[in-house]
């Protein structure tokens, strides 16, 4: 039982008229700690009772079980809960020490599938430092689920389908070298779309034969297949690299292209239900009830658009995986697109079409300016990461020239470091890049967690002792509470990033955890031979299971040495 249970089991048995989730939802942490750990205000109970909310609490108050607390009293409309320090505390160490993998969860999803869309880069493109925020948002969330026992299903939905790509067939046609390609596949073709695109201001015929080579991949003319095929191929296996690098793995690479040959079902499904309207030579689906802009299901030409791809997927991904909830990890921009896409699947008559949702994030800037493959201003993502390992090691050889396994420790850091400088934001909010900003190594980042993990770890060697099933643990110390009552939330952490697919409140609690941590080790000696030794070790040890848990639903590697 966490802390806020155990205040609200309290408060249940003297108001059995209120279920335990309603009281649940009212229980406060006082800002001021003399004020207790937690709060039970009686406002909302006046007018039902017909008492003051002072009488009400003064009278609850008689009422309430007192074990496993120090002490319960009223403050004017307020029960203050101060927990059993050393019970208490004791509790949450031994909780820990018993599942460390465990601690935390709370079981919200009992085993049900989530479809999770995110990554999805266009493939003839090198992965951008945009595409970060896409891929470590949803493997964080995913991760994240998958602790609260849902079965997280991952999909890189490949940008591999549209008519950029008979855009750069085009430009690959006219100006392109199978040899050029082979030496520096992706750069070679991005410096083909960028020029095809920058050129065609002056030659409007370019887009006229792009849209010529897409409609001849369409109707499987075989060159186009050839060239698509190729293309394809060579961007996987480039961008598998960085996701190597960065720990991703995915369950389904089926991008538009496969969506593309599963387009029946849908449009048939808007006939028959009679969506369809011609507009202009098109077919779009009315969503003026929804107070949105018509969605273009079928263009003028005969060609489909991505919506019409994105029906066949929602049908597709139902019917394959049965999920509780389809989520799509991509940039707010697309905010409008998917209320279509929601509105079109309830217009078809899907009960299910609110079980998808857009986890939208803010755009990643470079210098203030929105990156552009078009433009060709990106940075890359493969570069930064190896920029930031090698800082990691230029730093560890300074700090800790004879550390162990000193290059895998440098990749570990590295990489942590660029994950948790994006993640540590609200995923909503856009971030500026700048390359020194993502690769520092002091303050609210990363590295400062993974090394107070480390530092952890370094204690424990030094202790000695792993084994601390036999140690009284309420021995700890008053010292040790304002940890442990951290440690005490860290389910209620985890269901909020869970319910808000929102990983920076792991990664706030992480850095949280870190400090406090941190000062605890600055005005106690932790090591110093008494009877309070085996408990602090093992206040240490629990410190040291949560950031190991708390960075790995980051994605983020936990070194034991740095």
């Amino acid at each position: 039982m966490d802390e806020k249970q155990r205040v609200a089991s309290a408060v249940a048995a003297a108001l059995p008229d209120l279920s335990l989730e309603e009281i649940v939802d009212k229980i406060e942490r006082p800002k001021d700690a003399n004020n207790g750990d937690y709060a039970f205000p009686t406002f909302f109970l006046a007018k039902t009772l017909h008492k003051a909310p002072q009488m009400i609490a003064a009278d609850l108050v008689e009422k309430i079980d007192q074990a496993g607390f120090e002490k319960v009293v009223v403050a004017g409309p307020y029960i203050n809960f101060f927990l059993d320090k050393a019970q208490v505390g004791a509790e949450i160490i031994k909780a820990i020490l018993a599942d460390p993998a465990g601690y935390g969860k709370k079981d919200l999803g009992h085993g049900a599938n989530v479809t999770i869309d995110y990554s999805s880069p266009n493939i003839a493109k090198p992965m951008g430092m945009g595409h970060l925020r896409s891929t470590m948002i949803g493997e964080a969330i995913a991760r994240i689920l998958a602790k609260e026992n849902y079965t997280p299903v991952r999909i890189d939905y490949l940008g591999d389908w549209g008519t950029q790509f008979g855009k750069l067939m085009a430009a690959y046609k006219m100006w392109g070298s199978e040899e050029e390609v082979k030496k520096d596949p992706i750069n070679t073709l991005l410096k083909y779309y960028v020029r095809i695109n920058a050129e065609a201001e002056e030659h409007p015929e370019y887009t006229d034969a792009g849209r010529e080579w897409f409609a001849k991949l369409e109707h499987g003319d075989k060159e186009a297949w050839r060239l698509w095929h190729w293309f394809r191929q060579i961007s996987i296996e480039r961008f598998q690299k960085v996701y190597d690098m960065l720990d991703v793995h995915f369950d389904s690479f089926n991008g538009e292209a496969f969506s593309a040959q599963k387009m029946d079902d849908p449009i048939q499904l808007l006939k028959d239900k009679h969506l369809l309207k011609a507009s202009r030579g098109a077919q779009i689906v009315d969503l003026d009830a929804y107070k949105l802009t018509p969605p273009l299901i079928i263009k003028s030409n005969g060609t489909t658009t991505y919506i019409t791809r994105d029906l066949a997927t929602a049908l597709y991904r139902k019917r394959m995986f049965g999920h509780a909830k389809s989520l799509y990890v991509v940039g707010a921009e697309q905010e409008n697109y998917y209320k279509q896409l929601k509105a079109v699947l309830k217009e078809m008559g899907f009960t299910w079409w609110d079980q998808l949702e857009h986890i939208s994030f803010g755009l990643m800037n470079l210098n203030g300016q929105k990156m552009s493959t078009r433009k060709g201003n990106v940075v890359n993502l493969e570069d930064v990461l190896n920029d930031s390992i090698k800082l990691a090691r230029q730093q560890i050889a300074e700090k800790n020239p004879d550390l162990p396994n000193a290059d895998e420790v440098a990749k570990q850091v590295g990489v942590g470091a660029v994950i948790f400088h994006d993640l540590k934001n609200d995923r909503r909010n856009a971030v500026n890049f700048k390359l020194e900003d993502v690769v520092k190594f002091e303050g609210e980042t990363g590295p400062y967690v993974q090394y107070a993990r480390a530092r952890a770890e370094s204690i424990l060697r030094k202790g000695g002792i792993r084994d601390f099933s036999n140690v009284d643990l309420t021995t700890v110390g008053d010292a040790a509470w304002d940890i442990l009552s951290f440690l005490g939330q860290y389910s209620d952490v985890v269901e909020r990033a869970a319910v808000n697919y929102d990983p920076s409140v792991i990664a706030k609690y992480a850095l949280e955890l870190s400090k406090k941590f941190n000062q605890y080790y600055a005005h106690n000696r932790i090591l110093q031979d008494d009877e309070g030794q085996p408990a602090r070790l093992a206040l240490v040890q629990a410190v040291s299971h949560v950031l190991k848990d708390a960075l790995a639903m980051l994605d983020i590697k936990a070194p034991d040495e740095m």
